[in-house]
Order: structure tokens, then sequence, then C-alpha cells
């Protein structure tokens, strides 16, 4: 099974190049993260032309997340992540699909940092991390993927002295995301490439793709039942380098059946 996160950074406006990608690729089951689109005009017609079936949580102009299922369609689990009652933003997707749980989430970037929005961005990772051990004691294989907005080693950003100010590389977000992986999550591309240099961002701006000055942001953690049959771990980085790409590259990993 392929398993992908891909940030679209605009359904609306990437939608031949998302299509592209699937056509191209065939992965099995696709998280999409920043749909910047409202539930009524996700273009489910659209991949259903190509074989793929879809849940999503929407949210018009910002924020919202996806579940692609090839040939099927994935079975709801949950939206949203308790613990916050106020918090109306669509970040968080959860589904069961063929044997597998997976999860997709578009976390809070934190910036500007220190302030109101790098607190959110904690709190959140704090309610995520309580979600996921609630998924690891059902002891069901699982995925937790998306756009994470967190560089977790230095060799993982072009330059970390550049970046060491964003919310991104703070040490209270490396510390969330490492407790995760302290629960027993595995990062999947950072076992396939343990020497960092791997990036799956490059912003639109100052030739930072022209200029391989990326970072690696986007993340496949894995529970032990699914870090067993991890076969392989990828990034598809010349699709960034596509006409209107998004500024993220699609991330996979492939487990054996």
């Amino acid at each position: 099974m392929k398993i992908a996160t891909f940030n679209i950074n605009g359904i609306r406006a990437r939608l031949p190049r998302l299509l592209e990608w699937l056509e191209e690729t065939q992965p099995d089951v696709v998280c999409l993260q920043e749909l910047k689109a409202a539930d009524d005009i996700f273009p489910e017609s659209d991949f259903q032309k190509i074989g793929y079936e879809a849940i999503w949580h929407g949210q018009k102009g910002f924020n919202g997340v996806a579940i692609l299922g090839k040939g099927e369609k994935p079975i709801e689990v949950r939206r949203g992540l308790e613990g916050d009652p106020e918090d109306d933003q669509s970040r968080y997707i959860e589904a069961d699909y063929k044997g597998v749980r997976i999860a997709g989430l578009y976390l809070p970037n934190g910036n500007p940092h220190p302030g109101p929005k790098f607190d959110y961005k904690l709190a959140w990772m704090e309610r995520l991390r309580a979600r996921m051990t609630e998924i690891w004691a059902e002891e069901v294989p699982c995925v937790v993927c998306g756009d994470f907005n967190v560089i977790p080693h230095d060799d993982d950003v072009f330059d970390p002295v550049r970046m060491s100010a964003d919310a991104l590389m703070q040490p209270e977000s490396r510390d969330a995301y490492n407790r995760l992986l302290a629960d027993g999550w595995t990062d999947a591309l950072r076992r396939m490439n343990p020497r960092g240099g791997v990036w799956t961002y490059w912003d639109y701006q100052a030739g930072a793709w022209q200029r391989d000055h990326g970072f690696r942001i986007d993340h496949l953690l894995l529970s032990p039942e699914t870090a067993d049959r991890l076969e392989a771990a990828g990034v598809d980085k010349a699709y960034r380098g596509r006409e209107k790409a998004s500024d993220h590259t699609p991330v996979w990993v492939r487990l054996a059946d």
C-alpha cells in the first residue's frame, strides 16, 4: 500500500497538478492539506473520474484537509481534535482505509513567535498527542501524516541559522514533535534518510526552489504495526518544479501487504 501526503496550497488553483500527480504515481491513499475551499466546492467528481473517492473537512479561504482513497471511499472516524471547543479551524481528519487508520493533519504554523499563534500551535500539538495516544491504545495499523510545520533537526533545513527565529524550529516545537516519537511513533522519511538533507517545501520567494533552499516539514509517522511493514519512503521532488505547482511536494511511504 502506498500512502502519501500533499499540502496542495489551494485545491482550486492546483487541481490540474494534483490530478496529474495522482494519475502518474497512483498512490492508494492520499492526505491533502490547505484546501482553502469550503465543503460545498470540493471537486469530488474530478477525483471520481480518475478512480478516487474522498472525504474532506473544508474551510473557506484557508486550512482544510481531505483523504482520498483509490477505488474505495475512506471510512471517516473523526474530524477535528477534542480538547478545545472554541477551535473551529479545519485541520484534522481521520479515517480507515483497507485495514489501515489514516490521520491527516495540517498543524498550525505558529508565526509570529512568540505570541498567541505560537501558543495555539503548542496547545494543538498536545491535543494531537492525546489523540495519537488513543489510537495507539487501539493497536491498529496507523499512519499519521501531513504538514506538521515543524523542522525536526538542523539537517532538515538548508540553513538552520537563517531559520532559527522561525516558529518551525523553536525548541518547544521540536520538543513537542519529539514527544510523539518518544511515544513510539516512527518518522518514516527520517528512518530512510537518517542523514537528513531531504526537503519537502520550497518557498515561492527569493528563488528558493531554483537555489534548493528548502526544508522538511511534511512527515509520515508510523505506528509499530505499520513501521514493521515499511518498505520505502520518498519525496516526489520533481513535481515542485512544474508550472503553477504547490510550494510543497508529495511525500509518501510504501507498506508491505
